[in-house]
Parts: C-alpha cells; structure tokens; sequence
C-alpha cells in the first residue's frame, strides 16, 4: 500500500496531464467501483451531446434519395454507373420530387428551405439544387476550396443570426473557411499565424482563463514556444461568489502592446458564462485606445446556447477570427463541422503587407505556385492552402456531403422564427444544471450570462462558506486538488474532470450538462457534496 505522500506525488503528477487524459484514469477507477458497488457508472467528464437535430438529417437523406434518383436519370450504357445532371430546370425536378413525397421526413424542410433561399439569400433554386446534388454525392473535389458558394451565403447568415442576435445587416461582409469540425481550425489557425510571420516563436500571447485545455496547450508546443500571459475570470461578487468575468486589471494586460494575439472562448469553457455587456466594451477600449493591432481568436461553439449573444466577430470584426463549430448544438460531434469566419477587412492581412522585405519575400516563395500576384493572397485563402501543405491546395477543403450538412443545419435555423429549436436546447441543459446543483445542496445564483453547457464548481469557496477557513487551510495542507475527481471516480463511480487542468480555480471540478440526463446530475451532485463532506469529517477527526 502506497504511503500518504507516494500518493500525494502520484496526483502532482497526474495534475501536470491534461484533464481529458486523466480522464482515462478516472473512467477505469469509476468502472470498477461501479462492479463492486450498486452505484451507476455516470461520465460527466466529456461534452459530447446525447441528443441530435432529427430535421436536417431526415433532410439530408431525402435529399440523397432524389441527388441519387436524377443521376439515374443521366445513366451510361453500363449497370450501377450514372451521371450527374445538368444545372438547368434542376431545382423544379427537386421541387416536384418533394411535392411527390410530401409525406416523407425532411420534405417539408426543404421545400421551405428553397424558399428561403431564393427569397432572402437571392440563389436561385437551379443553383441551390446543383450545388445540392453535385455535394451530397460527393463526385467532385470541393470547389471553390474554401467552402461552397451557396453553403457559405447560408451559413453566414446562419452565424449573423445566431452570432450577432440578430442585428440588421450582417454577414455579407465575412469569409468563411469550412473546416473539419473546430479542432482543425485550431490547427488551421494556429499554424497559419506562424507560417505568415504575425506570431513568431517567443511571442507573447494571451489566454482568457479558464479556456479549454487545447488553447493551453498548443502554444507550449516547441514549434510555438509562445510566452503566454493569462487574463483570469476571477471577478466575484460582494458575496464572493464567482461571477466568471474578467476585472479590469486583468483585460489591462492586453494594452501592451507586445501582446500580439488573445484567444478566448465565449460562452466559456468550462464556467459556461458570455462575456458581459461590460467586458465586451472594455475590450473595445482596449484595441481602440492602446493595441489596435491586437488579434483575437474566439471560438463561439457555444453561442447558439446563450441568450442574446454577440460574437466579438461583430463586435471587434477587423480584429477577429471566429471559429464556430456545429458539433454541439445538433448533437454533430461525428459529422465534424466547423467554420472559420473572417471579415474581408481586417489586421491579418494588413499585417501581413507591412512585414519586412525578407518575411515577404519568404511568403511569395510559400504560396508563388498558387498564383502570380501571391502577395494579393488573403490571409483566410493562406489558411486553406497551409490546411494542404500549400502544394495540395487544389484539393484542399472540406468534404461537399459536409458542407451540405452544415447548410441544412444552418436553414432549419433560419426557418425557425420562433425558436422552438433553440429553446428546447437551452431548457434542457438549464434543467440539468438546475438538477446538479441541487443535489450539491449549494447555491446557484441568477446570473442572466450563465449559459449552463458546463458547471465549474469551487468546492475551496463552498467548504469555506460551509465549513470555514480553517478547514479549508487543512484540506490544502493534507491533500493536492485532483484528489476531488479521484475520490469521485474511486468512491461514487462518478467522473468528472479538474478544473485546474482548464486553468480554473485548483479546487475546481468541471461538469458537463450535455451527455446525461437530468436524473444522473441529481446523482453527481449528491455525490460531489458526499466527497466534500468526507473530507469535512476527516477534518474533525484530524482536530
């Protein structure tokens, strides 16, 4: 048997992996209390939905019934081998498939889905049922490279509907680069940034803490080697309770100058918080009176969870680069879809235009074999290319059937006027927060930012506002922080991550609402005060 300090080095050394490794640690743990025990194995750890948008699936499918059906109808002299049909009267043939088939699932999406698009968007219903036909069969690198000409018109006003609550006149003055879900446009982004000299090694960048462990770290990569500064969400109210947004003093760090790059995730990852109306603007300040050549990375893939949300790709756009991700809010994780939007004015490629003589030179080297003006290359279409190692940028891009799985998800939005979709959504994971924390028996406060995707929990501020300082002092003393979830895991088959491996607060779990059902959070949270409790007792026999 281990002795108390073998087993105090072992969790130090489990705190330096990243939570979603230790995950694997903890999932056996809870396994096999789970065998010897009558509690449930439950894994809150991962925030992979457990529900999916039915609609623009039964769409999708539809669609492929018919895309299959007019190929047919251009049939070679062989069995089992087709053609593909013309553009012209094409998207008559698909209107009069689907007043045929009325009665199947997805029809009516569609039919309303055309509308829409020839309506509000301008393209024609020849042109939507080509790019239709000719993507979901997939017989064609994807052309133009970066994404779809129709997907793009409906998924940039997908995201000003979505990203910029609505405001009027939004969208037509973005690019977008659809990507293989937001993981590679992390990647994408990450090494673009370098590969065009705006972020060289040693540069100081800055992350808005606690974020998603990826953006910590990539840029301790020695690739990157960046020197990163944390702007932390430590504001708390006159209570003391976490309010999960940034003081001034922190967003001060980004006025110098030297700070070349934030990256940020909003609604947070883990605390599920937007940023305030009042952060929003002090970042605008920011960037206005002290560092306008400042960029930002934003990844919004939980904005469509938020009430009245506005990216800072509409806030702040010729500073921004958004990544959006479809994965969450269609329960989509497998279909990998993902945007990267950019604004066709912004810093990234003024940027690049004032680098030195020889960093451009070094660049129309890069990309001179994708055209002969390779300095009028934009800094998103560099992106595309960099996705394909340059040399394979004629066929880089993502997959057409994906792209046209992304544009029915994004038209069922834009139909839904009432929001009945988006309501169901943030109901459920609001319930299920609203469970959790009941079974802890702490308090959740009203707060209008909380968005609810994740739970951070400070069990140091609860066993304070329980228990008192001095317990906490020798829960410090006595035990290193990640020995919360392996306690979870060993003793209650229940799995949650660290919150310090999202550099959150030490004392911190995170919990995902996403992946169970509002029953299991019930559980989770009893759970979670069991183990603080446990501790509580040691404490007064300790004393």
């Amino acid at each position: 048997m281990k002795t108390k300090d073998q087993i105090r080095e072992y969790e130090k050394a489990l705190e330096e992996m990243s939570p979603f490794e230790i995950k694997d640690t903890l999932i056996k743990m809870a396994k096999k209390g789970s065998e010897t025990t009558t509690d449930t194995f439950l894994n809150a750890g991962r925030g992979n939905p457990n529900w999916i948008a039915t609609a623009p699936r039964e769409a999708f499918f539809l669609l492929g019934v018919w895309a299959v059906e007019t190929c047919r109808n251009e049939a070679y002299s062989k069995p089992g081998v087709a053609g593909m049909p013309p553009e012209e009267g094409l998207g008559d043939s698909l209107k009069l498939f689907l007043k045929d088939n009325a009665a199947r699932h997805g029809a009516h999406l569609l039919l309303n889905a055309i509308d829409y698009a020839e309506t509000e968007l301008g393209i024609s219903a020849d042109s939507l049922a080509y790019e239709w036909a000719d993507g979901i069969i997939g017989d064609h690198y994807p052309t133009p490279v970066r994404m779809l000409v129709n997907a793009e018109k409906i998924v940039l006003a997908y995201l000003a509907q979505e990203m910029g609550d609505n405001a009027p006149g939004l969208g037509k003055e973005y690019d977008l680069f659809a990507t293989e879900g937001g993981t590679a446009a992390m990647c994408y982004i990450f090494d673009s940034l370098q590969a065009n000299h705006l972020l060289k090694k040693g540069d100081s960048i800055a992350l808005m803490a606690p974020i998603f462990t990826p953006y910590i770290e990539i840029p301790q990569l020695d690739r990157y080697s960046f020197d990163v500064t944390n702007i932390y969400a430590d504001s708390t109210d006159k209570d003391g309770y976490h309010t999960w947004q940034y003081p001034v003093e922190e967003m001060d760090k980004l006025r110098d100058p030297k700070m070349k790059l934030v990256f940020l995730v909003n609604p947070s990852n883990p605390p599920s918080y937007r940023l305030s109306q009042d952060c929003l603007d002090y970042l605008v300040d920011v960037v206005k009176k002290d560092n306008p050549d400042l960029m930002i990375v934003t990844d919004d893939v939980y904005g469509t969870f938020a009430k009245d949300f506005k990216s800072l790709m509409y806030v702040l756009p010729r500073n921004t680069l958004c990544v959006y991700s479809f994965s969450k809010y269609f329960g989509a994780t497998g279909w990998r879809l993902a945007v990267i939007a950019a604004a066709k004015e912004n810093i990234f490629d003024r940027l690049i235009s004032q680098e030195s003589k020889e960093c451009l030179e070094d660049l129309d080297k890069r990309y001179g074999s994708l055209s002969l003006h390779p300095e009028k290359i934009r800094f998103i279409d560099r992106m595309v290319a960099d996705s394909r190692s340059v040399a394979l940028n004629h066929t880089a891009g993502l997959s057409t059937p994906q792209q046209i799985q992304m544009s029915l998800f994004s038209l069922m939005c834009l139909l839904d006027k009432r929001n009945v979709y988006k309501k169901k959504m943030q109901d459920m994971v609001e319930d299920r927060l609203e469970a959790l924390w009941k079974g802890t028996g702490f308090r959740l406060m009203e707060d209008p930012l909380r968005v609810g995707y994740y739970s951070e929990i400070d069990l140091m501020l609860w066993g304070s506002k329980i228990y008192g300082d001095d317990f906490c002092n020798w829960l410090k003393a006595n035990y290193e922080p990640i020995d919360i979830v392996l306690r979870l895991a060993r003793q209650t088959s229940v799995v949650l991550l660290n919150g310090s491996g999202f550099d959150g607060p030490c004392w911190s779990v995170r919990a995902s609402l996403a992946n169970l059902d509002e029953i299991d959070y019930l559980k989770i949270g009893s759970a979670l005060r069991s183990i603080l409790d446990g501790y509580y007792e040691e404490y007064k026999k300790a004393k």
